[in-house]
């Protein structure tokens, strides 16, 4: 473990309050310090919750170490249940708890609670805020499921034809990227070729819709950072398949239906023919020869970051030159997506690495979560977030999916935009010293009031010399600034090493040129 300013997960027992959350009728005990009781922040704060997390903190301090903290333990569970009649009830510990050692799910199995108790061990210093939600997704359905495990050797009976099929939506929980619309986008699509939804959970599921996860026909793993445990054991368990396709893009979204086809037996071949997106029709259109060959750098979760790699190359004409996840728990399959896209897969949860390899590969598009927003800006690169960690710009009150065809038209936007921004901010670039459009004019609007406009001053004096010894001629900056925003960054660093290898101290327009020339080759 090392010490870092940003971190891409938080501690596991923030993912158990994620789920804890997403649930009704559920109510975590977590034995932490007072202090932790920071994560209430990331719902009411980001999300934009109307209610505090149902959790209740032990909140014990450094003068309830010499005592009994166990007897606090207890004390907390007994009053929690009292107060607000639960009907599951979690119990875990954050990773300062867990140095106690006090075991809370141990102590809340023998309180004699009149609720079912799910005890979680989240291993606070191996694992981070997924794994922490995943598992405690996997220990409420296998803890209130087990009991109706069927016997071994059971087969499932065949769906007859007096009902739809039915599936699940597991994984969508609070504070996941786009969940509340994804679900509604996703629902629409299986409703539109005769499939239902039967349970979603963890998001606005009770444990009494737990209980009715078996009676589907299939299980549609949605978000697998979440789900995909679960998933696996309803499979072994009671014979459930499992859609693994994730629906993020138009591709994508036609081999889920088709999945959905295969697995229910209904026939999906109409609603993949006419699939209701607008990124297809775009991507051939002569306007779309902008956005043709752009490098594009991906990061984010797995799930995310595999399905934007997927769209980026084969939906827009992208050249995907990078590929990398926080979540090494997945990172298998990103490793794997590398190797498609001929690139070096970049698994690291250190976001100093993460700018490293940003700065090296200088793509036209970051496509990442708010760490690499962050990052782009500081490099001039434009930046579209696909993945949490999100900030709350990125949980907006609008409907804006990320799943199915619409979810498509969103990415679109979204991914699209920064760079026809940066093509616009180019071109105001390039008339900066027309009379109208120089920095120090009058804005036009106001042009009534008096104002007069101006061009700016010109010189031939050389700029300050960088930290590096290589100083800029004011004509070599004035033709510097005619290059793009977005590209500006690395024409200005491939410039001074040219330079410098030269020996050169002063950078005229004709070294512009011929740096240019040099790496062009």
């Amino acid at each position: 473990m090392e010490l870092t300013f940003w971190t891409y997960e938080g501690p596991p027992h923030v993912g158990a309050i994620r789920v804890v959350t997403s649930m009704e009728g559920v109510h975590m005990v977590l034995h932490s310090p007072q202090g932790d009781t920071y994560a209430d922040l990331l719902f009411t704060m980001i999300e934009r919750q109307g209610k505090r997390p149902p959790v209740t903190y032990t909140t014990f301090q450094a003068r309830d170490l010499g005592g009994d903290t166990a007897g606090l333990v207890i004390r907390t569970l007994r009053e929690a249940c009292d107060r607000f009649k639960p009907r599951v009830m979690v119990v875990g510990d954050s990773c300062t708890a867990e140095l106690l050692q006090d075991q809370p799910g141990s102590l809340a199995s023998g309180a004699e609670l009149s609720v079912p108790i799910v005890p979680l061990e989240l291993s606070a210093y191996s694992r981070k805020e997924n794994w922490g939600a995943s598992e405690t997704f996997y220990h409420l359905v296998r803890g209130l499921l087990a009991a109706r495990a069927p016997a071994p050797g059971w087969e499932r009976p065949a769906r007859g034809d007096e009902r739809r099929p039915r599936v699940n939506l597991l994984g969508p929980s609070a504070l996941g990227f786009r969940c509340r619309d994804d679900v509604v986008e996703i629902t629409r699509l299986l409703a539109s070729v005769g499939v239902d939804v039967h349970v979603t959970a963890p998001a606005g599921a009770t444990p009494e819709d737990l209980l009715r996860i078996p009676e589907a026909d299939a299980n549609v793993c949605l978000y697998p950072e979440i789900a995909r445990t679960a998933c696996s054991w309803l499979q072994r368990t009671f014979k459930q398949p499992t859609i693994e396709t994730v629906p993020i893009g138009v591709g994508a979204t036609c081999d889920f239906l088709r999945e959905i086809g295969e697995v229910t037996g209904v026939d999906v071949s109409a609603a993949v023919v006419e699939a209701q997106s607008r990124l297809p029709w775009y991507s051939r259109s002569v306007d779309s020869t902008y956005l043709t060959g752009k490098r594009v750098f991906v990061f984010g979760d797995a799930s995310h970051a595999v399905a934007a790699a997927r769209i980026a190359r084969d939906e827009l004409g992208f050249d995907v030159v990078g590929l990398g996840t926080y979540a090494r728990e997945s990172a298998r399959e990103v490793r794997a997506a590398a190797k498609v896209y001929g690139v070096d897969p970049l698994i690291t949860d250190n976001y100093l690495e993460v700018e490293a390899r940003i700065s090296e590969l200088q793509p036209e598009l970051v496509l990442g979560t708010q760490m690499e927003r962050h990052i782009a800006k500081r490099l001039g690169i434009g930046c579209a977030v696909i993945s949490t960690p999100a900030h709350v710009q990125d949980y907006p009150a609008r409907y804006s999916p990320q799943m199915g065809f619409e979810g498509a038209n969103v990415i679109f936007d979204s991914w699209v935009h920064p760079l026809m921004m940066g093509l616009e901010e180019h071109l105001l670039t390039m008339f900066r010293e027309d009379f109208e459009f120089n920095d120090v004019a009058t804005p036009s609007h106001l042009a009534s009031l008096g104002g007069h406009s101006q061009r700016p001053a010109e010189g031939e004096l050389a700029v300050a010399a960088p930290e590096d010894g290589v100083a800029w001629e004011s004509d070599a900056e004035h033709e510097l600034k005619k290059i793009p925003f977005f590209v500006r960054g690395k024409a200005r660093r491939n410039t001074e090493k040219f330079a410098l290898e030269r020996g050169m101290q002063n950078i005229s327009v004709e070294t512009l040129y011929e740096a240019k020339a040099h790496y062009g080759r």
